[in-house]
């Protein structure tokens, strides 16, 4: 009766523990592989996923993440034989996860050794320069390699990154002492550059500013050689203008000396201020020297005077 009454329990025990077994929930980015009786089964990926307890088994688990691997640092012998120490780091996915758990035993293990072995067959190509210079073309050709033989283990090689380049300290020294020389070479150069295009810059300011010197002594030459021509004409024009003013004023006068010499009259009007003019300059020379210079024809003198009086006479108005 005990047996009767504790089989619920048992059987309850067996439903939560196949219960257990039989449930199994794979995260993202994660594939379980599973086997049934020692032999693949299939790959479980992510979400719940169910399971025969007992008979299968998660025998391996991959994730699907990009995994960066560290390459241990090794020894390179170039070219010309010089020893370089090189490290890179390898960036690989799983892509097959039945390949990746049945291809290779270790399938990191091979990556790194073979990432080895074809960094050592490429840099021994190479001379030492070429290595500083055509890291690009080492990581291309490891990738290639390495890609090649790592689709029979379910791993998909997305890149190699050689991390460091490390000659001897003898090399390093060397190639310092060269660096060095090279820049202060560049700076020399750089300084004589400067120096030369210092000095032609000097000699073109110089030049120019003869240049504008002389443009500038001329065209004030030009300006100053305008100014005398613009006076000189301006004083022509004025001296014509003055001596066009004065023959106009002569030509006016005599015009009108005409015209009243024309006149009733008129000639012994003239006549008359001439003699009265003649009168007064003959008066003036007496007033201004004690010297009297008299004309060889005295007696035209005295008619001009004569006839002047007759004339004033003649004018007078006559009594009744």
């Amino acid at each position: 009766m005990d047996f009767l009454y504790s089989l619920p329990v048992i059987l309850l025990i067996v439903v939560l523990i196949f219960g257990f077994k039989a449930f199994i929930v794979v995260p993202q980015q994660e594939v379980y592989v599973v086997e049934r009786l020692g032999r693949f089964h299939n790959a479980l990926t992510a979400g719940l996923n169910i399971l025969i307890p007992f008979v299968d088994r998660v025998a391996y688990r991959h994730s699907l993440k990009e995994v960066p691997l560290d390459v241990p640092s090794q020894v390179c012998i170039t070219r010309d034989n010089t020893q370089l120490t090189v490290d890179g780091i390898i960036y690989f996915q799983v892509t097959d996860p039945k390949l990746a758990s049945y291809g290779s035993s270790n399938y990191i293990m091979a990556i790194t050794q073979l990432a080895q072995t074809t960094l050592r067959s490429v840099i021994g190509r190479m001379e030492l320069d070429k290595t500083f210079e055509e890291r690009d073309e080492i990581n291309s050709i490891v990738v290639a390699a390495l890609d090649e033989a790592a689709g029979a283990w379910g791993v998909k090689v997305l890149r190699y990154e050689i991390k460091d380049l490390v000659p001897p300290q003898e090399i390093l020294r060397s190639m310092q002492a060269q660096i060095t020389a090279e820049r202060e070479k560049r700076a020399r150069i750089a300084e004589s550059e400067g120096r030369k295009i210092e000095q032609i810059n000097l000699a073109s300011g110089q030049r120019e500013a003869e240049i504008q010197q002389s443009e500038g002594e001329a065209q004030a030459a030009i300006n100053a050689s305008n100014g005398e021509k613009i006076a000189r004409i301006n004083r022509a024009q004025g001296e014509a203008e003055a001596l066009r003013l004065v023959a106009e004023a002569n030509a006016d006068a005599i015009r009108k000396i005409a015209e009243a010499v024309r006149a009733e009259g008129g000639a012994e009007a003239v006549n008359l201020k001439v003699a009265e003019q003649y009168v007064a300059a003959f008066s003036n020379l007496a007033k201004e020297s004690n010297t009297l210079i008299m004309p060889a024809n005295v007696a035209d003198i005295g008619s001009l005077v004569s006839a002047g009086l007759k004339i004033i006479d003649g004018n007078k108005p006559k009594a009744s």
